[in-house]
């Protein structure tokens, strides 16, 4: 519904403009003829009271998009009216009929425009059948004049809502893509995304020789800490541990969460002593770490750093090579770093 009514307001804003441009262009045209007072206040009510009605009644339906279709009906049929009233004078009238269709398209695509466009030709030869099918196409200067803020103004307009609405979009899809690659819990990458990365590295590795590492890390004895916790709490110590971690590595670096208490991190530009230096200020991090309310909770990592070189395969003989190393610090005594460099 909140959606609904921006819509609303949206379309009522482009609607006081246009509508308040388009009455100078048929304006001028109404002059030249010598219209009757009843024409200049139909023009006056259509132009500077209806925006105000049709969002009114926007507002007030129980379907305010629906309700705002209809009235850019209306517009449409409004328009068609205007173009019999000014005697098909070329200009205005084809500014009118232009810009009716274009935010028609722009709303509701080709579609819709031709349910409009029917009732905009319907209401135009009624009209023009009421008035014994005058025809006076010349456009005066006056009336060239009096269309050039409706013919400037309004394309800007419809252009820069277009520009804000593919903005919305582009936005709206890097988030998709960014809730698709991500952790719910901790907000770090997930596996899908680290893997990306991890290959990205191994190419480059093989490409051009640069240091690239992996860092595979388990919680230390999770399973325990849920049970003698609750799960509440274990979530809270994945997302302490996820903060850790981002606040550990480099924008360049890509920290993940495998899902339980598995972690690793792909770190970019970085050698063995770098790796080594990184992982050991993430497992200090989390030996040190405190929990509100839970005073007795102590949580430890265990790491194992494996590092790229340019004889490996593939990323998944690369993981298994910091998996292995990782095992061997679990074998150690946990809450250590392993580390080990790949063959040649």
């Amino acid at each position: 519904m909140i959606e609904h009514r921006r819509f609303v307001g949206r379309i009522y804003r482009m609607r006081m403009l246009g509508l308040g441009t388009g009455v100078l262009a048929i304006a001028g045209v109404l002059y030249e003829n010598g219209a009757s007072p009843l024409t200049w206040a139909a023009l006056l009510a259509n132009g500077y009271l209806w925006p105000h009605v049709a969002c009114l009644l926007a507002n007030r339906s129980r379907d305010p998009e629906r309700a705002e279709y209809r009235n850019l009906v209306v517009d449409s049929a409004c328009g068609g009216i205007w173009i019999a009233v000014m005697q098909f004078n070329l200009l205005p009238s084809t500014l009118l009929a232009v810009m009716l269709s274009a935010d028609k398209i722009g709303v509701g695509g080709w579609r819709f425009l031709g349910r409009t466009a029917t009732f905009q030709g319907i209401a135009c030869l009624l009209t023009a059948a009421v008035l014994g099918f005058p025809f006076q196409p010349q456009t005066t200067m006056l009336s060239i004049v009096c269309s050039l803020p409706f013919m400037f103004a309004y394309p800007l307009a419809l252009s820069t809502a277009a520009y804000a609405l593919g903005r919305k979009v582009v936005r709206q899809n890097r988030m998709l893509v960014r809730l698709n690659r991500t952790d719910a819990l901790t907000s770090l990458w997930n596996r899908m995304h680290w893997e990306e990365a991890a290959l990205n590295e191994l190419t480059r590795c093989a490409r051009t020789g640069r240091p690239a590492a992996l860092l595979l890390m388990d919680i230390d004895h999770f399973k325990d800490i849920n049970d003698n916790y609750g799960h509440p709490i274990g979530d809270v110590v994945l997302r302490r541990i996820g903060a850790i971690l981002q606040a550990s590595v480099r924008e360049i670096d890509t920290p993940a969460r495998f899902g339980g208490d598995e972690f690793g991190v792909v770190l970019a530009e970085a050698g063995l002593a770098e790796a080594q230096e990184v992982a050991e200020r993430i497992r200090v991090a989390v030996e040190g770490t405190h929990f509100d309310g839970v005073p007795g909770l102590h949580c430890t990592v265990s790491i194992g750093v494996a590092v790229a070189n340019p004889q490996l395969g593939d990323v998944a003989t690369w993981i298994s090579h910091a998996d292995a190393v990782l095992y061997r610090s679990k074998q150690m005594g946990r809450n250590r770093v392993a580390v080990e460099i790949p063959a040649c």
